[in-house]
């Protein structure tokens, strides 16, 4: 009888070696819980759960119990070095019941009831499932078009939209991980005007919208001429618009609210690999991965910030080590595919017939710091084009020798890879630049190749704690270059950069920028380079300062088609807006000699007097009427346009409050302070400015009725008379932190939460 093999010993020192953030984001998310929601694996049991189930596929291909064995004692090593992470789901459901590895869908959606509910249920599954989905509305007949099996009109694609919304907040309601949409439209839909402004109310927060520009667009656009539409159900010209005019609107709203992005959808087609089996027309909600109907992708990230070698001639790249680690990294996900329990059987056949993977990077930003390169530079152009050249040739020639082995993709036949200089490749794509917003806090790296979004912040934790967080990078460089302190690490938590910081040296400041230093310009820069070698797509937010106007935006646009970008998202500061300290509106003094607690509100009068504003929130539309009697202000009333809910109960406990201390005499100046700003996981924007939560709307209306009581005017929309902004994205809906916007998504730092997965 034979010997059993050997139980595998694996190294357990990840356990101890792991940041305190990436503790707290894999115990949240990650780590299997027993009954009590409690972790019941140590982060090393779970890398040892997914190498274990990753490395099971290769018995498929003839290899031993002990090849297995010794495949996965590899891949955890790979994990747990931190230079390679498989994509989330991997993590979270590999060897357990669900099993589901995707982060990433795109479903049809056909001009017909069945097809679009069929969407919409297969959209709900995939989302139970864990992953993120995208759609074309393009198929769909435009408002006002004949249906002739009811007699009846469409009410076109954007009606539709609103049915995916809120089945996906069925879905999160029911307390399943929150999915994530992509919703886009060509630019050539009779509906296209309808769709570019569909989020400017606050509607439909479970989508991002892209428009989808074809090229004979973009010659419009630059020959300033009108462009035609098309009905998708004739096939008909449907009209014409202004390509300027349409090109402008794009702008503005993305000026104003971050959304549409934009695709280039004949770019993503021309680099489709098997054009037989159809056209690309959406991607999954970041942007990064065009995919054809009912196609998956499973995606994984190399850690840039881990290849650092030191010569005698100065830091350099080790790039035998990074072809290593790219060789195992394809191997790795090319098994993914085959161990994968996909949600739906059309999504596993496509998926195996295509064995599209997504190799791509993250800690870029960490590496050039370390190497001493500015990211806004042309040398940092240049590495970037160097590495991901590197990385494709590596990943294609690994996906080669597998091909080698177990075979070509098996649609590989009518593929773009079909011909006699061809390469017989295993995967039909190899690389993706995604978004690595969890993944880079469990690697304690920089996400993607976004830049840093700050060189210190504070952190707020249990009891309302706020424990300062400074970059390793920088806190090391200040330490040995004796310019440390915690005064000035405060102050530059304040600020999030180093930028206008005279206490750190000139070429310290030059290379910890972050985000929102860089020149947008770098932004698109940086990407095109990353695309110039990147099968799919890439992730990537172009950040504007809060200033920055709607030509600013026009510029990255015109240099992103310019330099053969697939597609850009782009995010203006202003998210939050903190009021200007005053000192009150008529210089009151509102202490009468009574201490704490001996202070009552006067009785409310029988009669008042004021104004009622309506304010678009994301919670609805909310109404707020503000009173005064014979001396002052008294009270504060809020009504929600729909009944009921604790948005509509907190917002009347809310009014309560104010009441009662406006007529204790609290300055409203100081009521005002209180409430802008205050976030919510739901903004809505309101004439081109953002509204935070109902708090924050009852602050401007407020705001409002100052101005209109000193000056019989008011001002509409948000005002911006702030002397404060910052680049967040709004609160965490899981703990309440400051959500970042990067690589075309918003990630919490403190708990890990990803809108985009």
């Amino acid at each position: 009888m034979a010997d059993a093999p050997e139980k595998t010993t694996y190294d357990r020192t990840i356990d101890e070696t792991l940041s305190p953030n990436s503790l707290t984001v894999l115990k949240k998310r990650y780590l299997r819980k027993g009954e009590d929601g409690e972790a019941i694996e140590a982060p090393s049991d779970m890398f040892v759960r997914v190498a274990e189930n990753i490395a099971a596929a290769d018995a498929r291909y003839g290899a031993t119990e002990s090849d297995v064995a010794e495949t996965a004692a590899d891949f955890y090593a790979l994990m747990t070095s931190l230079e390679f992470l498989p994509n989330s789901p991997t993590l979270m459901n590999a060897g357990r019941e669900l099993q589901q590895l995707s982060a990433c869908f795109v479903l049809p959606v056909d001009d017909s009831m069945e097809s679009i509910f069929g969407a919409v249920r297969d959209t709900a599954l995939i989302h139970k499932s864990g992953g993120g989905t995208g759609f074309s509305f393009s198929r769909l007949r435009p408002s006002g078009d004949e249906v002739r099996s009811t007699q009846g009109v469409s009410s076109g694609p954007v009606s539709f939209m609103r049915v995916f919304n809120q089945a996906t907040e069925a879905v999160k309601q029911g307390g399943t991980r929150r999915g994530a949409n992509m919703g886009v439209l060509r630019i050539d839909h009779p509906d296209i005007l309808h769709f570019i402004k569909c989020k400017a109310d606050g509607d439909f927060s479970n989508f991002n919208i892209s428009v989808a520009l074809t090229e004979e667009f973009m010659d419009a656009v630059a020959e300033d001429r009108e462009y035609e539409l098309i009905n998708p159900r004739s096939h008909e010209v449907a009209g014409t618009l202004d390509a300027r005019e349409v090109y402008d609107l794009i702008i503005e709203m993305a000026w104003a609210t971050g959304d549409p992005g934009i695709i280039f959808i004949d770019r993503m087609n021309r680099d489709n690999p098997t054009p037989a089996l159809g056209d690309i027309e959406s991607t999954n909600p970041c942007g990064e991965q065009p995919l054809l109907p009912y196609e998956a992708c499973n995606l994984g990230s190399i850690n840039l910030s881990r290849f650092l070698r030191f010569t005698e001639a100065g830091p350099d790249m080790d790039w035998d080590r990074l072809a290593d680690v790219i060789h195992r990294a394809v191997h790795f996900l090319d098994n993914v595919i085959d161990v994968n329990e996909y949600p739906l059987p059309k999504i596993g056949e496509l998926a195996r017939g295509n064995r599209k993977i997504g190799l791509g990077v993250m800690g870029w930003a960490d590496l050039l710091i370390m190497l001493g390169v500015p990211y806004d530079s042309d040398d940092a152009v240049a590495l970037g084009e160097k590495i991901m050249g590197f990385i494709e040739a590596e990943a294609r020639s690994a996906s080669a020798k597998l091909a080698e082995a177990r075979g070509v993709f098996p649609n590989f036949e009518g593929s773009v890879y079909d011909t006699p200089e061809g390469m017989r490749l295993r995967n039909a794509t190899v690389t993706t630049i995604a978004p690595t917003g969890t993944l880079s806090i469990i690697a304690n790296c920089s996400s993607g190749i976004e830049p840093l979004f700050a060189v210190s912040y504070v952190r707020t934790v249990m009891d309302n704690d706020r424990l300062i967080e400074v970059n390793p990078l920088f806190e090391d460089i200040a330490v040995k270059q004796g310019f440390y302190s915690r005064d000035l690490m405060a102050r530059i938590a304040d600020h999030g950069s180093v930028a206008h910081m005279e206490e750190v040296p000139e070429a310290v400041r030059d290379v910890f920028v972050t985000a929102h230093d860089i020149d947008p310009e770098w932004h698109i820069r940086m990407q095109a380079a990353f695309q110039k070698h990147t099968d799919n797509a890439v992730s990537k937010t172009v950040n504007f300062p809060n200033e920055a106007t709607a030509d600013d935006v026009r510029r990255v646009y015109d240099l992103a088609h310019e330099l053969g970008v697939k597609g850009v998202t782009i995010y203006r500061d202003g998210s939050k807006e903190n009021q200007v300290l005053t000192t009150g509106r008529s210089g009151q003094q509102y202490d009468d000699g009574r201490r704490h607690g001996e202070i009552e509100p006067r009785p409310r009068p029988s009669v008042t007097m004021g104004r009622t504003e309506k304010i678009q929130t994301g919670c609805g539309n909310l109404y707020v009427t503000i009173n005064s009697d014979e001396e002052g202000l008294c009270e504060l009333f809020t009504s929600m346009g729909k009944s009921g809910g604790c948005a509509a109960s907190q917002s009347e406990a809310l009014s309560r409050v104010i009441s009662m201390a406006l007529r204790a005499g609290v300055d409203p100046d100081a009521v005002v302070k209180q409430m802008r700003g205050i976030r919510c996981p739901s903004p809505a924007w309101a004439q081109g400015g953002k509204v935070l939560s109902c708090a924050d709307a009852v602050g401007i209306a407020l705001e409002h009725y100052l101005e209109w009581a000193d000056t019989g005017e008011a001002s509409v929309g948000v005002s911006k008379n702030l002397d404060q902004l910052d680049n967040l994205a709004g609160a965490c809906p899981e703990c309440g932190g400051a959500l970042e916007h990067e690589s075309g998504c918003a990630v919490c730092r403190a708990c890990g939460y990803s809108k985009c997965a």
